[in-house]
């Protein structure tokens, strides 16, 4: 973290914003700003809107906590702002965050280093809308959006391509459905904590993911060793290659009647949902971290020039 003459570092906490995942943002946020007073720091809440610029050089934090999810916060946009202003920041760089949330360019890079990801391409909308541009069952998603944000699910057998919603962009992800069991790795800084199983009654939407009830979760998996181990070494590849900082969250499936075959990396998200029931932190609390002290690591953790 970059020197300051505080005993206890100014935070602002960003939170917000304008994309679709708002709502979670200020979850997640708020309960990282409580989390931050508990550990001493004093902290500022920010609600990321037009004029952040200078409301940041208002505030005059030593830390921004970056706690923005979805566009504009987690894909190299706000990251490029605070490098501008040499403000010290939680969770990846510039690079890694624009490459990890293009999913079709972060799994060319996964793809190329052997890393084992399903079929996808893009294509534009009107084609998606028009008919099938893969053969059945496939997911057809954003490119560029978390938290299961605008995906429709084709199943085998469909007659008719999906019906899209007229906000979808323009140009969208038609990726091979990978049947199986939900798995996800925690990655802190430089090791892996733990694999968690998450359980639902059906597909594992937005509602599934933030609703009360809609999923839960088996922590650790409950999966063979091989397995296992080959999920902590995945995240941990996936976060290295992407040149991910602070903690990242990787997502996998795994068909358990194929073994080591039926296992796929998705996906990997540079800024994880963190409210103290959000996966990551729970990770953390299996391995012994409380939700305060993963905060004050990440704070400790912020830098520029990534």
């Amino acid at each position: 973290m970059g020197s300051s003459s505080r005993t206890n570092p100014k935070v602002a906490v960003l939170m917000g914003g304008p994309s679709a995942e708002r709502e979670v943002s200020l979850s997640s946020g708020r309960e990282c700003a409580a989390a931050l007073r508990g550990e001493g720091f004093e902290v500022v809440e920010l609600d990321a809107g037009p004029d952040l610029y200078v409301r940041l050089l208002d505030i005059k934090p030593d830390v921004v906590f970056n706690a923005l999810h979805g566009r504009w916060g987690e894909d190299g946009c706000v990251q490029g702002l605070l490098e501008w202003l040499r403000i010290p920041y939680t969770h990846s760089g510039v690079l890694a965050s624009a490459l990890a949330m293009d999913k079709q360019r972060s799994k060319a890079a996964f793809h190329i280093a052997g890393l084992p990801v399903a079929e996808s391409v893009i294509e534009a909308k009107s084609e998606v809308a028009a008919r099938h541009t893969m053969e059945p069952p496939y997911v057809v998603k954003p490119n560029n959006e978390g938290s299961s944000v605008g995906i429709y699910l084709v199943h085998e057998g469909a007659n008719t391509p999906p019906k899209l919603a007229d906000d979808m962009p323009e140009l969208v992800m038609v990726e091979q459905y990978v049947a199986g069991r939900e798995l996800t790795v925690t990655v802190m800084g430089d090791r892996a904590l733990t694999v968690t199983e998450i359980m639902t009654d059906g597909w594992y939407d937005y509602d599934a993911k933030y609703k009360p009830g809609g999923s839960w979760h088996v922590l650790p998996a409950e999966i063979p060793q091989d397995i296992f181990d080959l999920c902590m070494g995945f995240a941990k590849q996936a976060h290295d290659l992407l040149g991910c900082k602070g903690v990242s969250r990787t997502d996998f499936r795994w068909d358990d009647s194929k073994g080591a075959e039926g296992l796929f990396l998705l996906e990997t998200n540079t800024q994880p949902g963190m409210t103290p029931t959000s996966l990551a932190p729970e990770q953390g609390a299996h391995c012994g971290i409380t939700f305060g002290q993963l905060c004050a690591w990440m704070v400790e953790d912020a830098s520029c020039d990534r």
